[in-house]
């Protein structure tokens, strides 16, 4: 089987009157802005050995064209673009970012996240355009190919090519920004991308940088396929992967508030850092404040002067996977349907990875049949994946989210139809308060089950489009007065006033119940006369509500044991008398916190493994379901291991949460690395796994005794509506990535305790705690 090498050539094209560096034909190439020729070789995969010595050779190109260096015409334009944008940093290290045009702010808003963190903006666009492996090693590429299959660049690059005049100027902003701040600092050192382009914030549907719709199928079922050596490959259940903690969202209607203005509260769960806060305005009418995903150029969860917006993930069905069959005839590869014979569509994805200080390549021969990409092959049935990854429409409905001027323009944003990720919570200035559960949903066949692979062969099992947003789930101004969504179904958005879960089919609203969506209930149902204080208290509630079904049958097997005279428990007399006092609040000083958290963690794997079926059932009933079945030693055990891991670890059982729990950023490497010797801070708050809607997801690390934080409340924001904007924020830990910025850490110890900064929004705010005004480049 024959394969292909790549090797390159440095063309310089013109385009809008700039100088730019494309790779139009092959854009996936190692080497950033290059075309690709092409070498056969033999052999299915092979793996070449190439010091970068021998690279340059191959490529027949010398090291001063390998730098690509920058332009004259362009480092002219950028200067002369950067003149046009003033960035003034407030005292906590945020950019105001303020332009003649929106282009000029977008510009402006790069270049600032270059200063913050360019790292974090490098990996992103290393991820998505499949070349982790390359810095990495090997052991990325299969996620690498995963994103080959299903992110198609040469695509992206013909949008750009078509976009319109005002995305493509924002586009061209985008790289500008960058590589202004790559010309302007030549002591930053890329680890790939020394040259963005515009075209790379066309590589997702919704802009976001964020998940990518697989049906499940992830890059181990690649791996177990491509990787092997056999047809019939034995795949890994959905259920190993590991569950997402999600994000909070409120809206709280102007009946229900003090102030008689809506309020909204924005609380992400994402990777510690993963967004910093920023505000950008124009005189095009753009004014919009909040949390941007590094390396995107619009506010990706925040507000306007009229309104604001708040993404929880989503888990409505936009993705399929469908059952081929294929046969080979005359050694080319055909899939049956509709009872005819379609030619199957190869293609050759050459990959490369980093080993011995050199690049290796392998290459993969893909199948693609009408629906999508062959994935995987279960049952002796080959798995295509239909989805829709990317669109330039989805960064054009991102971008104008972040200037409707109300309600009737978010809902014509809306009605785009392109965000596949997320759910939308909203509220505006007139007092509005709005909640839409997904967005892009393909209308299907209600004869199928959706939830499976479907027949490929049958032209029945094919997408009809797509739902109207009216048809869609969603909830505007209910009475009660507020809206929740906690990454759980919607049914219950609206206490009793939730769209009912008959009135639409499955696939549209395939969200389970959990335990942090039946706290926000609880928690909104009780309060009156909201205040941004008052939101954020609720949204800061730490009763974990998965101990009110955890801790009964503990208590009672204990009881039983008891009562039997068994000894083999004594030791847990005193635990158990904590724990059966306990409030169910996790707090620092709380003995019982950690040991019910510690021991509750010794059960997870139990939980989440029973019973078989158990995607069908929701975290509540998967917990009451093993509950159900466990013997008084399957609870009564794993507290006693608590107890002694804790005595071994620090010579006692009686643990403070806040003592264990803790807090702690000492460097600036994306993966972070923690030292019980070094400062940290305690925090009260708990995964949101057990119902704690301030989710602080903290883990065991490997050579600590501590638990150290690593994702959950990172960007938080209430923002009151009305002629006046009132905000307050937070941010974890601190809006730079640089250790030596006062703002690496100067947001810590209030992310640690729940305490929330004033939002800087007008001007005359903004000027008063300026902390530094200057010009990109200056």
């Amino acid at each position: 089987m024959a394969e292909i090498f790549y090797g390159y050539l440095l063309p310089t094209v013109k385009n809008n009157a700039r100088e730019r560096n494309h790779s139009a034909s092959f854009p996936n190439c190692p080497v950033p802005g290059m075309h690709i020729y092409k070498m056969v070789l033999t052999e299915q995969f092979s793996q070449i050995r190439i010091s970068m010595k021998k690279v340059f050779f191959l490529l027949f190109l010398p090291l001063h064209l390998m730098a690509q260096p920058w332009t004259s015409k362009e480092i002219t334009i950028w200067s002369a673009e950067a003149k046009q944008v003033s960035i003034i940093r407030d005292n906590w290290g945020i950019p105001h970012i303020y332009g003649k045009t929106d282009a000029d702010c977008v510009f402006g808003l790069l270049y600032a996240q270059c200063e913050d963190d360019f790292r974090r903006i490098e990996m992103n666009y290393i991820e998505k355009l499949g070349r982790m492996a390359e810095i990495k090693g090997e052991s990325q590429i299969y996620a690498d190919l995963l994103i080959r299959l299903v992110l198609d660049s040469v695509a992206a690059i013909s949008d750009y090519a078509r976009s319109p005049a005002w995305l493509k100027k924002l586009l061209d902003a985008y790289a500008d920004g960058i590589n202004f701040y790559l010309y302007k600092h030549p002591s930053i050192k890329p680890q790939l991308l020394k040259r963005f382009q515009p075209w790379y914030p066309l590589l997702w549907t919704d802009g976001s940088i964020g998940a990518i719709n697989t049906a499940g199928l992830t890059e181990k079922d690649l791996k177990a396929y491509y990787g092997g050596t056999a047809d019939n490959q034995a795949l890994l259940i959905h259920g190993e992967e590991k569950p997402l903690n999600g994000s909070n969202g409120f809206a709280i209607a102007a009946s229900k508030t003090a102030s008689g203005h809506a309020i909204l509260y924005i609380n992400p769960h994402v990777s510690f850092y993963f967004r910093p806060e920023v505000h950008i305005i124009s005189q095009e009418g753009l004014n919009a404040y909040g949390a941007v995903t590094w390396g995107q150029f619009f506010i990706y969860q925040g507000f306007n002067e009229h309104c604001g917006w708040m993404h929880t993930s989503s888990a409505v069905d936009v993705a399929d996977l469908y059952a081929e069959s294929l046969i080979k005839k005359n050694n080319k590869w055909f899939y049956e349907y509709d009872h005819h014979q379609k030619a199957v569509r190869e293609k050759l994805v050459t990959l490369w990875f980093s080993k011995n200080a050199g690049l290796v390549s392998k290459t993969f021969r893909v199948l693609y049949t009408g629906h999508g990409p062959i994935m995987a092959l279960r049952n002796n049935q080959w798995l295509a994946l239909k989805a829709v990854n990317r669109s330039m429409n989805g960064l054009i409905q991102s971008w104008k989210r972040t200037k409707a001027r109300g309600f009737d323009e978010f809902k014509q944003v809306m009605d785009l139809r392109t965000n596949t990720s997320n759910n939308t919570l909203y509220a505006d200035a007139a007092g509005n308060i709005a909640y839409w559960h997904g967005n892009f949903i393909p209308r299907r066949d209600g004869h199928f089950d959706w939830a499976r692979p479907v027949d490929g062969t049958n032209p029945q099992t094919e997408w009809k489009g797509l739902h109207e947003v009216r048809e869609t789930v969603h909830s505007y101004n209910p009475p009660n007065g507020w809206l929740q969504n906690c990454n759980s179904t919607p049914f219950t958005v609206a206490g009793a006033y939730s769209p009912k879960k008959e009135n639409y089919p499955i696939y549209m609203a395939p969200d389970k119940e959990n335990y942090r969506g039946i706290n926000a209930v609880k928690v909104l149902s009780r309060g009156k006369a909201f205040t941004i204080d008052r939101v954020i208290e609720a949204g800061y509630d730490s009763y974990l509500s998965a101990f009110e079904d955890l801790l009964p049958p503990l208590l009672k097997a204990y009881d039983q044991q008891a009562a039997k005279g068994d000894s083999a428990y004594s030791q847990l007399q005193e635990p158990v008398a904590i724990l059966r006092s306990w409030d169910l609040h996790a707090a620092a000083g709380s003995e019982a916190t950690t040991l019910a958290i510690e021991w509750a963690q010794r059960l997870l794997p139990r939980i989440l493994a029973s019973p078989a079926d158990f995607e069908e059932m929701d975290q509540i009933g998967r917990t009451r379901n093993y509950l159900q079945s466990a013997a008084a030693s399957d609870l009564l055990d794993p507290l006693r291991e608590t107890v002694n891991q804790l005595v071994r670890n620090f010579g006692n059982w009686r643990l403070p949460w806040g003592e264990l729990n803790r807090y702690q950023r000492i460097s600036a490497d994306i993966d972070q690395a923690f030292d019980d010797k070094q400062p940290s801070l305690p925090v009260a708050m708990a995964s949101a796994t057990w119902g704690c809607l301030p989710s602080f997801g903290s883990q065991h690390i490997a050579g600590m005794k501590k638990r150290y934080g690593l994702f959950g409340n990172s960007f938080v924001c209430a923002v009151e509506f009305g002629q006046h904007i009132s905000a307050k924020s937070l941010l974890t830990g601190g809006e730079s990535g640089d250790p030596s910025s006062p703002h690496f850490r100067d947001q810590a110890a209030m992310y640690a305790s729940g305490q929330f900064k004033e939002v800087l929004f007008y001007r005359k705010d903004i000027l008063r705690h300026q902390e530094r005004k200057y010009h990109p480049g200056q």
